[in-house]
């Protein structure tokens, strides 16, 4: 650990380059999962190892099988990533417990990082109905905005000093920050509730559905349908977020939240295109799974930049 004598205002020195590194192990640790999931889920891989757990079909180093690797492969990856994240909180609760929001973020990211691995388990031992599948990707989601707001914070800290005076911004940004981030998560789910219902061909075409501005809305095509304008009312209020952000900050301070506002806006879009492919894209199973994990990532990037905002512009209120 790099401690060395600061001046007054100066980043805190535990926060070292060691630490950093830790963070980051952490956040591509979980985001490595997160994909790992989602191809265990789009080959259909999620049985590849029987109903036996943490054992593959009762063996310890499993049958060389498409399925049983893919499905063991995140399994192990899910292990490894878990060892680094209790690394990073423990070093967190001793030379940063000061810190509420190192502490929140660390300990954030064990405690979904261990529900995940609990409801993998019991997917496997206990087939759950898609619904409750699909709060499984939802979890991991949470775990790994909880890592990159970690990282962000060691970067945020580093370049922190006492005249770096961020900007208060009113009641109606955080309350709106907030409902959209809640709403994301919704949109986010229903994504997910499509791939474990294996809905995905309801909707044949973009930007119609099956030829129809409003198809049946029921079974496969209601799912789909409902999914995509929920999506185009995410654009939508993300556009107002962005504006009314725009209106307090202007983006020259180090602690504006008018870049990520930005960054939010650009996701949001490259996600609403994503999805455009990915249904132009489903008769090629090769190119479909790499456009689904395009989906995937952007839904995550999104979805963390959206928890930044929120928890920011609640710290930053006016009072």
């Amino acid at each position: 650990m790099n401690i060395t004598t600061t001046q007054k205002g100066d980043p805190d020195p535990s926060i070292s380059f060691r630490y950093r590194w830790l963070a980051w192990a952490s956040f591509i640790g979980m985001f490595l999962v997160l994909i790992a999931g989602a191809i265990v889920t789009k080959t259909g891989s999620g049985r590849g190892c029987g109903d036996d757990w943490p054992l593959c079909n009762g063996k310890f180093i499993p049958a060389y099988t498409l399925e049983s690797i893919i499905e063991y492969s995140h399994r192990m990856v899910t292990g490894i990533v878990g060892l680094i994240i209790l690394a990073t909180f423990i070093y967190t609760w001793r030379y940063l417990r000061q810190y509420r929001e190192a502490v929140g973020y660390a300990g954030g990211t064990l405690f979904f990082t261990v529900v995940q691995a609990f409801m993998g388990a019991a997917a496997v031992i206990w087939p759950q109905r898609p619904a409750v599948m699909a709060i499984h990707f939802g979890i991991s989601l949470l775990a790994v905005a909880s890592s990159m707001l970690l990282v962000v914070w060691t970067y945020r800290m580093k370049k922190t000093k006492e005249d770096a005076v961020p900007i208060r911004f009113p009641k109606a940004v955080y309350l709106l920050a907030w409902g959209i981030w809640i709403y994301c998560y919704g949109v986010v789910y229903l994504g997910a509730y499509i791939r474990h219902t294996h809905s995905d061909a309801g909707c044949m075409g973009w930007p119609l559905c099956n030829g129809q501005v409003i198809p049946t809305l029921s079974g496969a095509s209601g799912i789909v349908f409902l999914h995509r304008v929920a999506a185009a009312v995410l654009l939508i209020l993300i556009v107002c977020l962005y504006l009314l952000i725009r209106r307090h900050d202007s983006g020259e301070q180090a602690l504006s939240l008018n870049h990520v506002a930005g960054l939010a806006l650009l996701f949001v879009m490259a996600q609403v295109f994503s999805g455009a492919w990915l249904t132009l894209t489903m008769n090629n199973a090769d190119i479909y799974i790499f456009t689904s994990l395009l989906h995937n990532v952007l839904a995550t990037l999104l979805f963390s930049a959206l928890t930044d905002i929120s928890i920011r512009s609640w710290k930053f209120r006016a009072r």
